[in-house]
């Protein structure tokens, strides 16, 4: 009984001990959903989606496209993305200290930082306007070398290449998965690892070429000085927390559309009804 008791009041210190000295409250996580623009970048991910859809189309069965559009429209939903990526940013930040971050994207500068990456991840759903891009952020290391440097280090801080190229292929695992368990494909595990660590060279490549020119477009307009106060934001524990969950919310939605992806194309290519 004398053990039973130490031992429960051993446990009871331990989880006061442990109470996070935050925690968000779902009203600030709300606010902070809204100010950091992701309903918008959701809407803009829905149509990246769709777009690139017909890559799988045109490389699995270019002959029969009737009907394969309206089934990545239900895989993308947007209101089912959005569900998703809550789940996950919220658990994510649920213990941490956001009052930092609404007091930043609230402000005028985080106004404006939101709306210009919305903005430019927008533009670049135009494959010229990509393109621009890419020369617009070749020619900054001559025409401007200390904005190309802060670009080049903003990205490396942050981690934002690894970050993505890891999300890029826990997704292409997904699509596999998704592939097999459609009946079409007869996978193993080594196999669908193998196939998606091969990938990983290109993945990195492209993630690269497209994430430097993006944020030299959205940035283009800021000063040093408010290029510099947005990276010290992000390397701050608050910072830190919310990229975590950025990547936690999208990883969990892309985890699920690419498996999604995955299973219907290898029922369509059988003529399944989905």
């Amino acid at each position: 009984m004398t053990r039973f008791t130490s031992v429960a009041a051993f446990a009871s210190s331990m989880i006061f001990a442990v109470t996070p000295a935050f925690s968000a409250t779902e009203a600030e996580l709300d606010r902070l959903f809204d100010a950091i623009g992701t309903p918008a970048l959701i809407e803009i991910m829905n149509r990246e989606g769709v777009d690139q859809s017909d890559e799988i189309r045109e490389s699995m069965f270019p002959q029969r496209g009737r009907g394969w559009e309206p089934i990545v429209r239900s895989i993308y939903d947007t209101g089912r993305m959005a569900d998703e990526f809550r789940a996950a940013f919220d658990e994510e930040l649920s213990d941490s200290d956001v009052t930092p971050l609404l007091a930043f994207f609230t402000s005028d500068l985080g106004r404006e930082i939101i709306a210009l990456e919305l903005s430019a991840r927008e533009a670049l759903l135009n494959d010229e306007a990509e393109e621009a891009a890419k020369e617009a952020f070749a020619a900054l290391e001559d025409d401007d070398p200390r904005r190309h440097g802060a670009i080049e280090a903003f990205v490396d801080d942050n981690d934002l290449i690894e970050l993505n190229v890891a999300g890029a292929l826990n997704a292409s695992l997904a699509f596999y998965r998704g592939l097999a368990d459609g009946g079409s494909f007869d996978l193993t595990e080594d196999v669908m690892l193998r196939d998606v660590w091969a990938q990983e060279p290109e993945i990195r490549a492209e993630t690269t070429e497209w994430m430097l020119p993006y944020l030299a477009l959205a940035y283009k307009p800021l000063s040093d000085d408010e290029l510099a106060a947005y990276k010290a934001l992000s390397m701050s524990e608050a910072g830190r927390d919310l990229n975590r969950a950025l990547f936690a919310g999208f990883d969990t939605v892309f985890n699920r559309i690419s498996y999604s992806l995955g299973s219907a194309a290898s029922r369509f290519m059988q003529g399944d009804d989905i």
